[in-house]
């Protein structure tokens, strides 16, 4: 039995993806390839000048902020954090410390079949610093990312598993790209991680005495094998009587193991103090409401209307959810389907039809997008001709087989479906009788695999159905040939 349970918390900068940085004019783009380009007075901290706060990084925050069901107090206001570190050319960095945008929200995971509720501690606002590039024995700095906006997302201590954390993170990932505020890229920079984790003894209340900050976290795989290192390092250690101080380290991802960095700092520590370059903000409520109603349908949301709606199972919605653009794309082809089947006025399950569409886009199609690197949108598979061809498997004009084959013409080509089918030769055979002489040939070159089955050996069919399908180049309908093989068998 465990002697120690782990407590986690976690720190997430998300890149705001505005026009311009947080308290100047120029361009923000942290990717950009030429270092110190986009750069003025105020990012790189000249005297006299005086910060303009970014009206449209602000409306974002308040997006994420109420995503996260935060509450949006009436006046916040920015701070100054005071440090030095060459990347941060003021001296100080503007953020935020006891009056945030955002503040006291909640988000609920799904872990293990469970529900569970996370806290969210605030989510303010501040600038980016430079970056470091280090070239053997000369550092250089680059400041085009310096005084780029940023949303720190603060949780309470409420993980109690990496595999929580890694969940949350994803989930995060999703809301702020579906609010269209972040590309959230992890190995770009756009969504970085720290994360916080110290042990307890099992059954102890409140927190303990120290914490380990974790930090060089670039990707959800590494946030949870770094919090699975730290958990064994510091319950070895607790085991053998050492005892921990606040500590910060880094994650080597090569090596797999945590490196001491330095002593974690307080609050105190950074001196913190109202910038006096800019006012308090205020927040009408009219204001907040008006932000309110523009969110988009989000993540947790859209899961939930595609199990309701179409009673896709959980791994499926995952799937989907995960991009935004491939559940958009998912959207398309069930409206297409639904079209089709209310002119043709169907009967039957509709949501069988959407399923169809599900298995094939979270599948084949997935597939082959991860195998060319490329998204849904770029892909020369519409969404009409995808509807298409579920409308023909349903159908039974075609196997599945053969809808496999068109798929991948369809994914070279961007054909449509019925032409590549009768150019191809991969229409479906229905005709019972050219299926009977078929089925008659199987039944006389499988006499043991025959006896098999009248012997009650039921699983014996489904060979033979793949006899016939063989015999008929794939072509023939399945149901049809294991219903003419079973009548036939007796």
């Amino acid at each position: 039995m465990a002697k120690f349970e782990q407590i986690i918390g976690l720190e997430i900068h998300v890149q705001l993806k505005t026009k311009s940085k947080m308290f100047c004019g120029c361009r923000n783009n942290p990717d950009e390839i030429e270092p110190n380009r986009n750069i003025c007075e105020i990012c790189t901290g000249q005297p006299g000048v005086l910060p303009v706060v970014n009206r449209e990084a602000i409306r974002k925050a308040l997006m994420v902020g109420l995503a996260l069901d935060c509450e949006i107090p009436e006046y916040s206001k920015f701070d100054r954090k005071n440090y030095f570190y060459p990347d941060l050319p003021k001296g100080y960095q503007i953020s935020q410390f006891d009056q945030p945008v955002c503040a006291a929200g909640k988000v609920t995971i799904h872990h293990d079949g469970k529900e569970k509720e996370i806290r969210i501690t605030r989510a303010h606002l501040e600038e980016d610093a430079g970056k470091l590039i280090h070239d053997g024995a000369t550092t250089l700095v680059d400041l085009n990312r310096a005084g780029v906006p940023l949303q720190e997302i603060v949780t309470e201590p409420d993980f109690r598993l990496p595999s929580e954390a890694k969940i949350f993170l994803q989930n995060l990932r999703n809301t702020v790209r579906y609010l269209g505020v972040s590309d959230a890229d992890m190995e770009k920079g756009h969504l970085r991680c720290d994360a916080n984790i110290s042990l307890r003894s099992v059954g102890e209340e409140g927190l303990p005495p120290y914490k380990i900050e974790i930090k060089n976290l670039n990707s959800f795989k590494a946030v949870e094998a770094a919090l699975h290192y730290e958990i064994k390092r510091q319950t070895e250690a607790l085991e053998a009587g050492e005892t921990f101080m606040n500590q910060t380290r880094g994650w080597d991802d090569a090596k797999g193991i945590t490196v001491e960095q330095r002593t974690k700092e307080a609050a105190h520590d950074y001196r913190y103090f109202p910038e006096p370059d800019l006012p308090i903000m205020r927040f009408l409520r009219e204001e907040v409401e008006a932000v309110r109603v523009q969110l988009p349908e989000l993540p947790h949301q859209k899961a939930q209307r595609f199990g309701a709606e179409f009673g896709l199972a959980a791994k499926d919605i995952e799937v989907l959810i995960n991009d935004k653009s491939l559940a958009s794309y998912f959207e398309d082809v069930v409206s297409e389907l639904m079209e089709w089947f209310a002119a043709e006025r169907l009967e039957g399950d509709e949501k069988k039809l959407a399923k169809l569409a599900s298995n094939w886009i979270s599948g084949d199609l997935q597939a082959m997008l991860k195998e060319s690197g490329s998204g849904v949108r770029d892909s020369k598979v519409s969404a009409e001709n995808l509807a298409e061809l579920i409308k023909m498997i349903h159908k039974n004009e075609i196997s599945t087989t053969a809808a496999k084959k068109i798929l991948e013409v369809m994914f070279t080509t961007g054909g449509d479906p019925s032409h590549i089918a009768e150019d191809e030769g991969l229409g479906q055979v229905s005709d019972e009788g050219a299926i009977a002489a078929a089925v008659d040939k199987v039944i006389s070159e499988n006499e043991k695999v025959v006896a098999d089955y009248r012997s009650g050996k039921k699983q014996a069919l489904g060979f033979l159905v793949g006899k016939v399908m063989a015999e008929m180049k794939g072509k023939a309908n399945p149901k049809i040939a294991s219903k003419l093989l079973a009548d036939k068998l007796g």
